[in-house]
């Protein structure tokens, strides 16, 4: 049976101040790799990213924020690669992927920046979005507080992050299925071809759009992958 291969977690060197490729070379490296499509998740304006936090309006910043999935989505219509949006929410290192809502639905919000990530999390699912907690048992010096799970909070957990240690991987693994969540795969790349390992989601039927996402995902018709 034929599947199709999503990347869902990605980095674009344009907003990603941590990402080493362009929206341009992921997409080239996704369409050789056979992937059917992507979702560009960039760094949010809270976290590690390009857009300066000041002397912009907030029109300025989102539009800034998007000019990675814009890239991606022109470079994938030439070859052939389906493009999604998304974004990176980090507290503190903490992050959450964010999947379902639009770069218009960001202008209409600014609010959020306000918003501690309990309430940020809330508000988001309320509104339509799907939140996968990335990399749970990430260990790092820059994550403020230390690790912070939020269960009744989120749809999903990244249990195979293709940058993380098998692990972090088998306590996220371990974490998604006490508490019934489902399971994620991402590959949380940030560099195209350098990236040694990838992981993500195959689906029977090819995704049409974001909101076709979120029911693959919350109807369980997918398979994780890691390779």
């Amino acid at each position: 049976m034929k599947y199709y291969k999503y990347e869902t977690h990605l980095h674009t060197s344009e907003v990603s101040a941590c990402a080493r490729a362009s929206a341009a070379e992921q997409v080239e490296f996704y369409a050789e790799s056979g992937y059917a499509g992507i979702i560009v998740t960039d760094h949010f304006l809270n976290g590690n990213t390009t857009v300066p936090r000041e002397g912009l309006t907030w029109k300025e910043k989102i539009e800034k924020f998007c000019e990675g999935y814009a890239n991606a989505l022109r470079e994938g219509k030439k070859v052939g690669l389906d493009v999604f949006f998304g974004w990176e929410a980090s507290y503190g290192g903490t992050d959450f992927l964010t999947y379902g809502l639009s770069p218009s639905w960001l202008l209409r919000n600014e609010h959020i920046m306000d918003m501690p990530y309990w309430d940020y999390l809330d508000y988001v699912r309320d509104e339509g979005g799907l939140v996968v907690h990335a990399h749970p048992f990430r260990e790092a010096a820059y994550i403020k507080g230390g690790i912070k799970l939020m269960p009744r909070k989120v749809d999903a957990i990244e249990i195979i992050n293709a940058n993380r240690t098998e692990f972090e991987n088998r306590m996220a693994k371990e974490f998604a299925k006490n508490y019934g969540l489902a399971p994620f795969a991402g590959s949380d790349n940030h560099s195209a071809y350098a990236q040694k390992k990838l992981a993500g989601i195959k689906t029977k039927e090819r995704i049409e759009n974001i909101i076709d996402f979120i029911d693959i995902i919350q109807s369980g018709e997918y398979k994780i992958f890691s390779e």
